[in-house]
């Protein structure tokens, strides 16, 4: 059964949501994000997604308060990403809760030492943050082109790479549907991967397709703040397996 995992977006500390990663067009939720955390636990999601977005433009961890605060108020497993550069980012994100770490940028731009993390961390920490516009992997919260194709980073990590997440930034914020080829085309070149699609997903028809083509975890953002999905599809979901 596909895993659903909930996303958390943080600028200023508050949930948010972008559109294409456009930061000018950026819709803020009256919902606290321990509000969210708490209502996604008692609809049965043992992980979250939690994106410093702030972070991401910055380049440096800028809610970390907010990391400690899910941490030390629920039991679920946060997978947390954005800004994170160097090893003390990723000594401070583990410190105030984080389960997992994501990193995207740094492997696109020093692949040499996002290597040395995964060896230093483990793939079970180290999480490969992919995003991309077609196939072409974007970097710095979405802004820039990198040239470096998906497939040609993701090889560069195998076989230490555990887990991918791969979003898709002309889907993501526009609740159309997710790119089912391209995550097709990726578990057949990495099948030893866990694959997190990201991007698009707007209903539940979207995540029973996903789990067809037999992706094993889905990101879920929008969708869930735009009442596309309720918590109680999820809670469903959950109590199926």
């Amino acid at each position: 059964m596909i895993q659903i995992i909930p996303a958390i977006d943080l600028i200023d500390g508050r949930c948010s949501r972008l559109v294409q990663g456009d930061f000018s067009r950026m819709t803020a939720y009256s919902e606290s994000p321990l509000e969210m955390a708490h209502r996604f636990a008692r609809c049965g999601v043992r992980r979250i997604h939690v994106v410093d977005l702030d972070g991401a433009r910055t380049g440096r961890p800028a809610n970390l308060e907010v990391l400690k605060c899910l941490s030390r108020e629920t039991s679920l497993d946060i997978e947390w990403g954005g800004g994170i550069k160097t090893v003390s980012d990723i000594e401070s994100a583990l410190e105030a809760g984080a389960g997992h770490i994501i990193c995207g940028t740094i492997a696109v731009k020093e692949p040499e030492k996002f290597a040395s993390w995964l060896e230093t961390y483990g793939p079970d920490k180290i999480i490969l943050g992919a995003d991309v516009r077609g196939l072409e992997t974007a970097t710095h919260g979405w802004t820039e082109c990198s040239g470096i194709e998906i497939f040609d980073l993701v090889g560069k990590f195998v076989p230490a790479l555990s887990e991918l997440i791969v979003t898709d930034i002309s889907r993501d914020g526009m609740l159309e549907g997710p790119a089912l080829d391209l995550y097709s085309k990726i578990m057949k070149a990495f099948p030893s991967i866990i694959l997190t699609a990201s991007g698009g997903v707007g209903s539940m028809a979207d995540i029973a397709c996903l789990e067809k083509a037999g992706v094993p975890k889905v990101i879920v953002g929008k969708a869930i703040y735009e009442n596309k999905i309720s918590l109680e599809d999820m809670k469903l979901w959950s109590q199926r397996g």
